[in-house]
């Protein structure tokens, strides 16, 4: 069940995804965890549930797990239940697309290998140690932030609509 019921704090959720990067857990977990009590997810769930779509899903260095925290959020929310709901389906897919093309439009691709690329990192599919170096070369924060704002200012458009997953 959901905890949205007052508008998001859109600098607050972004505060709260760079903080947990920036104390150790993978652009998936920072972005998801940041919104557990809205999913109605315990914070150490929420971290379980993501850790292994952070570099780009497990380390592939494919989609960036900040990205793919987004459409998990949405998905938790707003996600369908019954194979037979076409529509509901039709519009979680639409609302990703849409995230995504918007997260395309500031940086070009969402691919993780990419994107470290850009930023002149060696890119390997095993982590690396959280070092102040780490952190004063990896453009991660940007687009953790980038999500979580995306993530926040989406549904605080959606909040005045019913979570079809809850109950009345």
């Amino acid at each position: 069940m959901s905890a949205l019921n007052t508008p998001i704090n859109v600098a607050a959720k972004v505060d709260e995804a760079r903080s947990l990067y920036l104390s150790g857990y993978n652009c998936a977990q920072s972005v998801f965890a940041a919104f557990s009590q809205e999913m109605g997810l315990k914070r150490e769930d929420a971290l379980r549930m993501a850790s292994g779509m952070g570099g780009g899903i497990g380390g592939l260095r494919m989609t960036c797990g900040a990205v793919s925290a987004m459409a998990m959020v949405l998905s938790a929310l707003y996600g369908y239940d019954d194979a037979a709901d076409f529509e509901g389906k039709k519009q979680l897919y639409a609302d990703i697309q849409r995230l995504h093309s918007s997260f395309i439009a500031e940086h070009e691709t969402s691919e993780c290998r990419a994107l470290l690329q850009k930023s002149g990192i060696v890119v390997k599919a095993q982590p690396s140690e959280r070092t102040p170096e780490y952190y004063r070369t990896r453009p991660c924060a940007r687009y953790i932030e980038l999500c979580a704002k995306f993530i926040s200012e989406e549904l605080n458009h959606k909040q005045s609509k019913p979570f079809p997953n809850t109950a009345p």
